[in-house]
């Protein structure tokens, strides 16, 4: 059995780790506080542009975007969001365990695969899974920008382009609360004409339209690559808030699990130094009883 002075030691020890869980604990809310309202600004943009795009192809409906055609699919290129570190539960567990599920259900159909990695946690996970990482990128902060996130996406896209990828899938946590994210694998190209469907543009009884300078194919070929990112960006910008909260609800947990064994420890403290007590005084009234 520990000793005493043992016992004091461990307390003091998960002390000062509590003290830090707190402070993380603390940090992890006030940052997924600010990422929540990065995610609520970005939202608009996407909107907007989701919206500017429809119109232009519904002003355009001779002219097929190559984002917009589905393919035979041979190779599949997935652009998968992780987090930069780690402390953050099974928020990145879960996002590979749902990844592995869709990547073995298109070797079972003898599709390849490839991938374009955000964060270290995705680098290390394939350093040991395998795979082709074509692009990765890591220490991109709590607010990366559109052009922190451009070059891993656009080399991707120049491989959809070329022909080497036939569906692009974008993998991130979805932050739908604090204490919920749930992992997600989205189709981000060939991109879907139910993503298009505005209900806006379809209850408008008037019949002019916009004159387009330059034309709305010229146009839709620079936006549908601005579409795409933006569709990435949000998709990080949830994935931080996420990993925020998650990192919060753990340190949360781990702290309080702390308490716990502060507690436990407490008591058998007590007891190895009531029975220390009883046995002195026992040793004193022997003592005495001796000499007397």
């Amino acid at each position: 059995m520990a000793s005493l002075k043992e016992i004091r030691a461990k307390v003091a020890s998960i002390k000062s780790t509590q003290k830090i869980t707190r402070a993380m604990q603390m940090v992890a809310a006030s940052k997924m506080r600010r990422a929540q309202e990065r995610m609520q600004l970005g939202r608009p943009y996407s909107d907007n542009m989701r919206r500017v795009v429809a119109h232009l192809v519904k002003a355009s409906p001779e002219y097929k975007h190559p984002y917009l055609v589905p393919r035979a699919v041979r190779r599949v290129g997935y652009v998968v969001v992780t987090s930069d570190r780690g402390l953050a539960g099974g928020l990145n567990i879960n996002l590979f365990k749902k990844l592995m599920e869709h990547v073995k259900q298109q070797n079972s159909q003898s599709v390849e695969t490839r991938f374009v990695v955000l964060g270290q946690k995705g680098v290390s996970f394939f350093k040991t899974f395998g795979g082709t990482v074509s692009a990765a990128l890591t220490g991109y902060g709590d607010n990366p920008s559109f052009e922190d996130l451009s070059a891993p996406v656009q080399t991707m896209l120049e491989d959809y382009n070329q022909g080497e990828i036939d569906e692009i899938y974008l993998v991130y946590n979805q932050f739908i609360n604090a204490m919920t994210q749930r992992p997600l694998v989205q189709q981000l190209v060939p991109i879907a004409d139910t993503d298009f469907q505005d209900n806006d543009l379809q209850s408008r009884s008037y019949s002019w339209d916009y004159i387009y300078e330059p034309s709305p194919q010229e146009l839709l070929d620079i936006l549908m690559q601005r579409y795409v990112e933006a569709i990435v960006h949000q998709g990080v910008v949830e994935n931080i808030a996420s990993e925020q909260s998650a990192r919060m609800v753990a340190m949360k947990a781990a702290t309080d699990n702390a308490g716990n064994l502060i507690k436990d420890l407490q008591l058998v403290y007590n007891k190895l130094r009531q029975a220390a007590i009883t046995r002195e005084i026992s040793e004193i009234v022997g003592g005495a009883a001796a000499v007397s």
